[in-house]
């Protein structure tokens, strides 16, 4: 059984950020093409469920994972 991969967190500095932004401010992905594929696509999840919405809120404490790695929002 593989262990999952341990939680980075990441300070955004407020109280929220949308998934697009926040997908590229912790450095998971580089470009806003590169999000659209990678939500529209079912690649990312938040807080273990796959959301497609790249303009999804997220709030503190809020756990988003992309390719074997997992992100915290943090304030």
């Amino acid at each position: 059984m593989t262990k999952p991969a341990p939680i980075e967190d990441v300070p955004i500095g407020g109280e929220g950020i949308r998934l697009g932004q926040f997908l590229k401010f912790a450095g998971l992905l580089d470009s806003g093409g590169d999000v659209k594929e990678a939500v529209t696509g079912g690649h990312v999840a938040v807080n273990g469920e796959v959301d497609r919405r790249r303009g999804r809120q997220l709030v503190l404490g809020d756990i988003v994972g992309f390719d074997g790695r997992r992100v915290r929002v943090c304030p």
